[in-house]
């Protein structure tokens, strides 16, 4: 079996830096056996990528990017707070918002871009409950935003 590090490498992906919380909470918190991720958004360098409502300023496609992109802010944030990789024994739950307008139909599909990358990572120890939701607007003019909740194992 593939370690969590290895399918980084393979997929071309570097962990960033945690980002700075932008109001009065903490990236991760972790409580018992699970590991509460708070929203992420698409930064990287600490510049917002992707800005806009998907659907109107920005593709369907544009909006998957953003979502892998708060994706692995999330895995960074998590991977913060645990001892290693081999400590996590699954990802539970994810949750999307995505900027849009009200006639806007496919988060699903937009958020289907961290999903997936979440999936090529961990395998099936990658596939989660979601929810995506659509939302009127987001910190910074975020196209999305990503949480997540992960399982530990139980020693």
């Amino acid at each position: 079996m593939m370690n969590v590090e290895d399918r980084l490498r393979e997929l071309n992906l570097t962990l960033p830096p945690v980002n700075k919380p932008l109001a009065a909470y903490v990236p991760a918190v972790s409580a018992g056996s699970l590991v509460f991720i708070s929203g992420q958004l698409p930064l990287q360098d600490g510049k917002l990528v992707y800005s806009g409502k998907v659907g109107r300023d920005l593709s369907v496609e544009e909006g998957q990017a953003a979502a892998r992109i708060a994706v692995i802010n999330c895995l960074a944030a998590l991977r913060d707070v645990v001892p290693s990789w081999e400590s996590i024994d699954s990802i539970v739950k994810i949750t999307g918002y995505i900027q849009c307008e009200g006639d806007f139909y496919q988060q699903p599909q937009v958020l289907n871009g961290a999903s997936e990358l979440l999936e090529q990572i961990f395998s099936s120890r990658g596939c989660h409950a979601r929810v995506a939701l659509g939302v009127n607007a987001l910190p910074l003019n975020a196209a999305c935003e990503v949480e997540m909740i992960a399982q530990l194992k139980i020693s």
